[in-house]
Order: C-alpha cells, then sequence, then structure tokens
C-alpha cells in the first residue's frame, strides 16, 4: 500500500512537472508559430517572415490548414499567427467571431482584389458576357478549394447572374495548372482569382468586370495574432509595422517561391538576396542582427505607408 502511495505521488509529481515545462515552452518569446492556407501570397509572406526571423535567433514553426481551423486557433492561442486575413470584406464573418480575441499586429498588402479572371486574349469583359459564350469556357469556371470564402462568393455570382456554368471545385495549384493548359493553346478558361497571386507577374489576365459588385471593392490583407501577442512578442510586433509589400515586391517574390516546389524556404531565401534592402525595410536597425549599420538611406515612411493597429 505504501509502494502504492508512494507511485501515485511520483506520477502526480511527474504530470506537474510536465505541466510546468509545457507551460514554460508556450511562453519562449523567442518561438512563435504562423498558420497558413495553401493561397500563393501567404505562403510566400509566411517563409519569408520564417527566413527572416530565424535569422533573428527566433524558431517559427509553420502550419498549414484551412481558413477556419486557423481563425479558430489564433482566436485560442494554439496558433500565434495568421498573416492573410482579408478584410473588411471577405473574412468579416471570422472577424466578427473571433475579433475580440484577435489583434491586428500589421497591413502587409493593400489593394487586394476577388473576381472571376479569364486570359487577355479572350474577347468579353464582363460576368454578364459568359453566358453567351458557354460552350467556349466548356461550362465551367475553374474554382479552388470548397469552403474559401472566394468559392462562396462565386457560387452568390453563379446565381445573382444567372449563370450557366458550373463552379468547379479543385485547388490553387489545380486551378493554375489547367490555367497554364489554356494560355499554352490559347484556349478560353475563367477560374477564380485573386491579386496578389503570381498567375498575374506569369500571365496577361484580366478580372471580367463585377456590375452587381458581387465580390466587392479592393480589400487590405492583415496580419492577425492572439490576442496580447504584441505584449510578448514586441519585437516580432515591431517587425509586422514594416513589413509591408507593394504589388511588384510581392508578385515577383510568389513568382520566384512558384520555382522551389517544397523548398520555400529557400526560395524566400533567393528573393531576400535579391533585395537585401528589405532587410532594413522590415527590421529595426537598432536590434537588426543581419545589418550593423543601416546600409540604406530609405524613407520608411515615404516608400512603405503607416501600419494602423485597428481593422479598417
Amino acid at each position: 500500500m505504501k509502494r502504492l502511495f508512494i507511485l501515485i505521488n511520483l506520477i502526480l509529481l511527474l504530470a506537474v512537472l510536465m505541466f510546468l515545462v509545457s507551460c514554460n515552452r508556450a511562453k519562449d518569446p523567442k518561438e512563435i508559430s504562423i498558420g497558413y492556407v495553401n493561397w500563393s501570397e501567404g505562403i510566400a509572406m509566411s517563409y519569408l517572415t520564417k527566413a527572416m526571423l530565424e535569422e533573428q535567433g527566433y524558431k517559427v514553426t509553420l502550419k498549414n490548414a484551412d481558413i477556419a481551423p486557423i481563425f479558430t486557433s489564433v482566436a485560442a492561442g494554439k496558433v500565434d499567427l495568421f498573416l492573410d486575413a482579408w478584410l473588411p470584406d471577405t473574412h468579416v464573418d471570422y472577424m466578427k467571431k473571433y475579433g475580440d480575441r484577435l489583434e491586428t499586429i500589421g497591413i502587409p498588402f493593400e489593394n487586394a482584389r476577388l473576381g472571376l479572371a479569364v486570359p487577355s486574349y479572350v474577347t468579353i469583359n464582363t460576368i454578364e458576357e459568359l453566358n453567351a459564350n458557354k460552350e467556349r469556357f466548356k461550362g465551367e469556371i475553374i474554382g479552388i478549394d470548397i469552403g474559401a470564402s472566394l468559392m462562396n462568393l462565386t457560387e452568390d455570382a453563379v446565381n445573382d447572374y444567372g449563370l450557366q456554368l458550373k463552379l468547379m471545385p479543385s485547388s490553387g495549384p489545380t486551378m493554375t495548372a489547367f490555367l497554364q493548359k489554356s494560355v499554352e493553346h490559347n484556349d478560353w478558361i475563367v477560374v477564380t482569382g485573386w491579386t496578389p497571386h503570381w498567375m498575374f507577374a506569369r500571365y496577361d489576365l484580366k478580372f471580367l468586370d463585377d456590375d452587381k459588385g458581387v465580390y466587392g471593392d479592393t480589400e487590405h490583407i492583415a496580419a492577425v495574432a492572439t490576442k496580447g501577442f504584441s505584449e510578448t512578442h514586441p519585437f516580432v510586433a515591431a517587425f509586422f509595422k514594416n513589413f509591408r509589400f507593394t504589388n511588384e515586391q510581392l508578385s515577383e517574390l510568389m513568382n520566384i517561391m512558384e520555382d522551389y516546389p517544397l523548398r520555400e524556404l529557400e526560395g524566400a531565401k533567393v528573393w531576400l538576396k535579391k533585395h537585401p534592402e528589405i532587410v532594413d525595410l522590415f527590421l529595426s536597425s537598432q536590434t537588426n542582427n543581419l545589418t550593423q549599420l543601416n546600409r540604406y538611406e530609405t524613407d520608411r515612411e515615404n516608400s512603405l505607408p503607416a501600419v494602423g493597429t485597428g481593422n479598417q
């Protein structure tokens, strides 16, 4: 009986020690986690962040999932960051549900856009013209992942415009593979598109005019974090205030990373070597381990607009 009592106490002690260790790990200021969806801009920004912060001594873990579990995980504190929240419209439902448990720590990109896209050689310019040319499009709109906000909006577009084309769910990579094949053969194709995306840098594309406004106006992409993240990780929070891309920068980054399948971190580092000035733009010169001196006399306020802390 005495041995059993000692054994139980040892088990309880071990459980307490394991809990304390896990808590200490969770609070390690040099470890952060980033959730990302398989969208080109999110992959690019997440891996670039990993490359830059790991040079500063951080351990950065990337976690891939669909959009709903990512918002849930960030709100619950199981994942620290998500860099690809489209606001104020696309992900508004998630922000309404979880916004009180999140904080916006940066705006990586302005003028993001959703819609239906076609190659520029396609001779129609509006969504209304799709029905009259449905045979040339094989009666299909090539989509991405089921459940993506863009797919939900496209279902609305199909209904609102009375489209006689079927929305075909696939994935981002599958959609761009169909697009590439069609462009190579000069075939007509319509896809669910968005900018920023590398396909607009690689192919000559255009959005179809959306007279009914189903896809909304241009948006911004926000970096959102678990509430309290800025206090726990002030250096990383300061980093994301400077973490902002022009369309040319982000398009080039995504385009380069497309040439490094399953080696995304390597692709991010290749782009970073081409643009060493980004180190000074994104990282505070006072704490930047990569450049002891600010080698680029860049006016941050003129080149990259200041980021607010609230949801726009």
